[in-house]
């Protein structure tokens, strides 16, 4: 185990840095995220409080489709050289090229929601009074198990023609559980209404992040022989 581990902290390490010489995919969802703060920013009154009871809703609009262009490109890239061919052929077991995606995407997407999030408080004027402790865990354990199933995903549309139709296809009924619980623990915690409802809906995405890892994981080894 601690081989896979070791060669999924190289495969991300490796993604990391070609995108920090590149900045092309973490630009664009950047850009995205802003975009749409903005639009929701001037579509809505941000002195009106009912306006306060969207917020948990747009936190996870942005991080769900923002992270969509991130998903989607980690593995096109990879086909852009031939390069998923090298690491399939490589002496690496393919979980570790799972792994790998995983890291490198959680990162790019933490970095969007750490700068997002706070503009998006700022924009709607909104003053952050619940549990921070709280709010990261839900936030970091919904977007776990988001790029859990989108990596994995993204490994499958990848061979398609139309990869970035079929990935939000395929990954946005796979998140409609995931996403219920996010938004309603996060709306818990902002309004805070209650901290024992907000760990029932933290226990549900955590079982979810824990039951698709198990079968991505694994299921990923035959994916990567019939790509």
């Amino acid at each position: 185990m601690k081989i896979i581990l070791a060669d999924a902290l190289t495969i991300a390490a490796k993604d990391l840095r070609n995108e920090l010489k590149s900045k092309q995919t973490i630009g664009m969802m950047i850009i995205f995220s802003s975009l749409v703060i903005l639009i929701f920013s001037f579509a809505f009154d941000p002195t009106n409080n009912t306006v306060k009871a969207i917020i948990p809703g747009l936190i996870w609009v942005i991080t769900i489709f923002s992270g969509l262009l991130g998903l989607n490109r980690s593995f096109i890239s990879e086909q852009e050289n031939d390069s998923l061919t090298g690491l399939k052929v490589a002496p690496i077991d393919p979980s570790s090229i799972f792994l790998g995606k995983v890291v490198a995407n959680l990162v790019l997407v933490t970095i969007v929601q750490m700068l997002s999030i706070p503009i998006l408080f700022l924009l709607f004027d909104y003053k952050f009074h619940g549990d921070l402790i709280w709010f990261l865990l839900i936030v970091l354990t919904a977007t776990i198990g988001f790029i859990v199933i989108g990596t994995f995903l993204a490994a499958l549309a990848a061979n398609a023609k139309n990869s970035e139709m079929l990935l939000p296809v395929l990954l946005l009924p796979l998140l409609s559980p995931l996403m219920i619980g996010a938004v309603q623990a996060t709306k818990i915690v902002l309004e805070q209404e209650g901290i024992t409802d907000a760990i029932s809906w933290l226990q549900l995405m955590a079982a979810y992040d824990l039951l698709f890892f198990a079968a991505c994981f694994f299921l990923f080894e035959y994916l990567m022989e019939g790509s």
